[in-house]
């Protein structure tokens, strides 16, 4: 069933016909990909919490009410109540693998598992261990820019975007680098668990991909407890809180986790933040005149061209939103994006400033499950752009990439041709 809800999404024609029922909110039209933003401004502006009757969800566009969602106890990452999330779930369960990875992950457990879990993780994810990162991150992207500096162009997202983040996560996990290809081709399917509509061949490529990194991390974890090393691994198996630590099937649900949500987010980003300085040049030329703002820069990236458009919640019980009525059991998107862009909390947002201050955008979430990647992700990015412009000042590319991501989630470049002069 999904392979072909694959296949029919991919049929624009289609869509095309059918988007007198699916306006003003169809992500399934090349404009949409090429400019969500138009869609956003669309919702906030007439329908700011919009019902879908083809996704069978609510739409929220508004920074408030988005925030709103992102805080309030009553709105879950939890959607086992959700009919089709019940029905999913139930077809997953046959096999226990691909289940564990869909109900032991960060990203969709709540309440006092997601506290005592995430509590767990952050003992080894600390903001001491990320910027001890940033001498082998710095080593990464100069390794990675002199392999292509004799080359007249290069796709930036195939030979630089994806190759950070992959190398720097899988090196603070602890995974042989003989491995990373390995890694990279298990994260383009596990990245489906985020978006299941961008993928092709159904369920399978994404059950596979499942078994086959777990099998992985299940020696690679033995090994750590007996061998225990100086990196994320050994740190998640070493993590204790009041007496208690990460099981098995927990370690072996993060670890996965990590490499695909580490791998996609900023990778993305890091497409994202070319194609804006290639945009507005006077912005890059004022960064490449002054570096000391490439924090700012990276947070107005995260803002302006926000890597996860949207992220969602179901009610546990009856309740309204901005006049709406959500009942229990409910989903609702809540459009990260759209927020970043709402003019009743950022100043001239559609102005691309890599000096804006005040700068609050949820792009990493908020509440409970704010990115527990963010600090790493921010860093990664700085030491790409940064590293980039220093040693390729003139490079060139089209402002509007041959293709965006295939996704209604995840905004990204597909492919992004640049000339390094």
């Amino acid at each position: 069933m999904l392979r072909l809800i694959q296949w029919l999404t991919r049929r624009e024609g289609l869509f095309r016909v059918l988007n007198p029922l699916l306006a003003p909110f169809n992500p399934f039209l090349s404009e949409h990909r090429n400019n969500p933003e138009l869609t956003w401004r669309r919702l906030r502006e007439t329908d700011p919490v919009h019902r879908s009757k083809a996704f069978g969800s609510y739409i929220a566009t508004r920074y408030d009410d988005v925030l709103f969602l992102l805080r309030d106890a009553n709105f879950t990452t939890d959607r086992g109540e959700n009919p089709v999330m019940k029905f999913i779930l139930k077809l997953s369960r046959r096999d226990p693998v691909f289940s564990a990875l869909l109900e032991r992950n960060l990203l969709t457990i709540d309440g006092a598992e997601h506290k005592r879990l995430r509590g767990l993780v952050s003992k080894a994810f600390t903001p001491r261990r990320v910027e001890q990162m940033r001498p082998r991150l710095q080593t990464i992207v100069d390794d990675l820019l002199d392999s292509v500096s004799g080359a007249s162009e290069i796709d930036l997202v195939e030979e630089f975007a994806h190759p950070v983040p992959v190398i720097a996560i899988a090196e603070m996990l602890g995974v042989p680098s003989s491995d990373r290809d390995r890694f990279k081709a298990w994260s383009s399917q596990l990245v489906q668990l985020l978006d299941p509509l961008q993928g092709r061949g159904g369920a399978k490529p994404m059950t596979q991909a499942a078994h086959e990194i777990f099998g992985y991390f299940e020696q690679l974890l033995d090994q750590r407890r007996t061998e225990p090393r100086d990196d994320l691994l050994t740190a998640m198996i070493q993590a204790e809180d009041g007496g208690q630590t990460l099981d098995s099937a927990d370690l072996l649900a993060l670890s996965s986790l990590l490499l695909v949500a580490g791998h996609e987010t900023t990778s993305n980003l890091i497409g994202n933040a070319v194609v804006a300085l290639l945009r507005y040049p006077d912005e890059r030329k004022r960064l490449q005149d002054d570096p000391s703002l490439i924090t700012s820069a990276i947070d107005e990236v995260l803002r302006f061209e926000s890597p996860i458009q949207l992220t969602d919640r179901m009610a546990k019980s009856d309740c309204e939103l901005g006049g709406k009525p959500i009942r229990r059991g409910q989903i609702v998107a809540s459009v990260l994006a759209a927020a970043n862009r709402d003019p009743a909390r950022f100043p001239d947002p559609d102005r691309f400033d890599i000096g804006r201050t005040d700068n609050h955008h949820l792009a990493f979430g908020q509440g409970n499950h704010f990115c527990i990647g963010s600090q790493l992700a921010r860093l990664e990015a700085e030491v790409a752009i940064g590293s980039l412009l220093k040693r390729f000042p003139d490079f060139t590319g089209h402002p509007n990439p041959p293709a965006w991501r295939r996704s209604m989630i995840i905004r990204g470049p597909e492919t992004l041709p640049v000339r390094l002069s």
